[in-house]
Order: C-alpha cells, then structure tokens, then sequence
C-alpha cells in the first residue's frame, strides 16, 4: 500500500467520524464533538482525500507517461546459450532512463534481475509494473533508472534469483516507494538466491541526479 492510498484512507476516516458523529438517531446523535470540531475533522478530511489523490493520480500519469532510450546492441548468436545483457553495451555513455536488454536460452525458467552498482559502491535492483524483469521469447527486458552525476560510471549487473530472492527485492523496491528513500543494498544484503550471470559498465551522458 503506497503513502498516497493510506492519506487518502485517514482522510475517508477522519471525514466518516465527522459524518456519523452528527447523524441523528430517534431523534438524538452521539454527540462526542461539538459541531466545531466535526467541522475541522470533515476539513482536514477532505484536504487529506484531495491531496492523496492528487499525488497518487501525478504519479500514476507519470508512471504512464514514462519513456526510455534504447543504447547500442550486442549482435546475437543463435542458439542462445546464457542469460546476458544485449543492450546497452559495454562502455556505452546512456541516458538517465534506459531499457536494459538480454536474451535467455530455451527452458529458463528462472527471474532475471538487473541491478545498478554506481560509484558509491551500494546495489540498485531495478523494475517497472512487474518488478522482475519482462520475458518473452527467449528474450527479457526492464526499464533502467540512474540519478547520479554525469560522466559518473554504473555497473549493470544481471542476476538469475530463486524465487525467495526475487520476492526479497521486490520487497525492498515496495519498502523504498512507500519511503520515498532509495538508500540502497549493501553487497552483505544481497540474498543469497541472486547469482550474478553479466556485467557490463556504462557512464552517464547527462546529469541524472533528482531526475526520479
């Protein structure tokens, strides 16, 4: 559940007191509050519904508004016999909203997770709406987000997780979100279900940093 959706909750609540409070029955209410106090309540209410839904509805657009370069790309050998990163390639200078692209052999039937490794050594695991990485045909892709300073190098780092890995960083990202903080992993946190399968190193070509 986001920080939005829970101010929009306190405000339904904070306005149904208000409500019921002053609600005749046979005649008589409950009277807790005087009418004062049921009016600032329905106020604060409403204001905590508008804004709730006003923060949840930007980001909502925003998310739908979202775009994404695409870099360099690797030439693919046929059969596919690992799990790699096709997109960008190494030593790529990239924008600060990226789709990092792979391919998969036949029978994969692990997740596949990309995580940043920028210069202040910590561990960024990635998604878009289905947190893992998407996969289809024999190839997989996720939407990349950096925020540090331009010309900075990141390390795209792919990993194939067992379940209970991929629910820890999905976990994680939910956990960040309702914070609004991404202060990222240490390399003890990463679980130990997360094999780590490519590496690659990209710089950033433009300034990124308080972009998400």
């Amino acid at each position: 559940m986001t920080t939005e959706i829970v101010i929009i909750i306190v405000g339904a609540v904070l306005m149904l007191i208000a409500v019921v409070d002053g609600i005749k029955i046979n005649g008589s209410s409950l009277g807790l509050m005087d009418i004062k106090m049921r009016i600032l309540l329905g106020i604060i209410g409403l204001m905590l519904i508008i804004f709730g839904g006003y923060s949840y509805g930007t980001t909502t657009m925003l998310s739908r508004m979202e775009t994404v370069a695409e870099g360099n790309k690797l030439e693919v050998t046929y059969p596919v016999q690992k799990v790699q990163a096709i997109s960008p390639v190494e030593g790529d200078s990239v924008q600060c909203r990226i789709l990092t692209m792979g391919v998969y052999p036949d029978g994969h039937d692990k997740d596949i997770w990309v995580l940043l490794k920028p210069s202040d050594d910590k561990y960024y695991p990635q998604s878009d709406h289905t947190n893992t990485s998407f996969k289809r045909n024999g190839e997989w892709q996720v939407i990349t987000r950096f925020g540090g300073d331009k010309g900075e190098s990141y390390d795209i780092i792919v990993y194939e997780t067992t379940p209970e890995a991929s629910q820890f960083f999905s976990a994680t990202i939910q956990s960040w979100k309702e914070a609004l903080s991404y202060p990222g992993l240490e390399l003890e946190e990463l679980p130990d279900g997360a094999a780590e399968v490519d590496r690659i190193t990209v710089s950033l070509e433009e300034n990124c940093r308080g972009v998400f």
